[in-house]
């Protein structure tokens, strides 16, 4: 039997991948603090989550409130509200949390293709975060190739792998084991945070996949 999880907060658990995620982990028996902008949609996506996983432990806050109820601080919002959230959580976050980062730098957020990648000056938007975060929180890449559509739907069996960059194996491990917690997820350490550039563009290619085979394929890493 697992042991007892730790609170993840989600920012951004009103859209579709934070949603799903706080599905998943809330019926892996993980308690959720659901972050939003407005106090108001994070109790409504609370009370929705709870109808859907009865038992589950859905708590619903603004954003800097969630983000202090967590050792683990998954931020799950589009690539335009990246800069502007982090900003607002800068007195909200505390040396030692893991700031999970699953943004994708894609030209949909200018307007664009969902299938073109906009460029980050840091190299990725999982180090422009590690930048922007205060002093002593680490930040970890995951979670940028999992369908939110199919994490959504809990009767779908997931099958498939998340790969997680950190520039500490100390600061990947519990995201890992986190992820493992969702039947179906296999966590992949794969390698330091600047190979989050590689990771996030996966995004767009499933994109491309999905869009020509009407599917929602994942990737699958063999050989380990």
């Amino acid at each position: 039997m697992a042991a007892a999880a730790e609170p993840v907060c989600i920012i951004g658990a009103s859209g579709a991948l934070g949603f799903a995620l706080a599905l998943r982990w809330g019926r892996a028996g993980v308690p959720v603090v659901i972050g939003s902008r407005d106090p108001g949609r994070a109790r409504e996506a609370a009370t929705l989550a709870a109808d859907r996983v009865p038992g589950a432990s859905f708590t619903g806050l603004q954003n800097g409130p969630a983000a202090e109820q967590a050792q683990a601080v998954v931020l799950a919002v589009p690539f335009r509200n990246q800069s502007e959230t982090l900003t607002n959580l800068a007195d909200h976050l505390r040396e030692g949390q893991t700031l999970v980062d699953t943004t994708v730098p894609l030209a949909a957020a200018v307007s664009g293709r969902a299938t073109r990648l906009l460029g980050v000056w840091q190299g990725s938007a999982a180090q422009q975060a590690q930048e922007m975060a205060p002093d002593g929180v680490r930040v970890v890449a995951a979670l940028h190739s999992v369908s939110a559509t199919l994490l959504k739907d809990l009767d779908h069996a997931l099958d498939e792998d998340v790969l997680v960059c950190g520039d500490r194996r100390a600061d990947k491990q519990p995201v890992m084991a986190l992820i493992d917690r969702i039947d179906g997820l296999r966590a992949v350490d794969a390698g330091r945070l600047e190979m989050a550039r590689i990771t996030e563009s996966l995004t767009a290619l499933l994109i491309s996949i999905n869009a020509r085979h009407k599917t929602h394929a994942g990737i699958k890493i063999t050989g380990l």
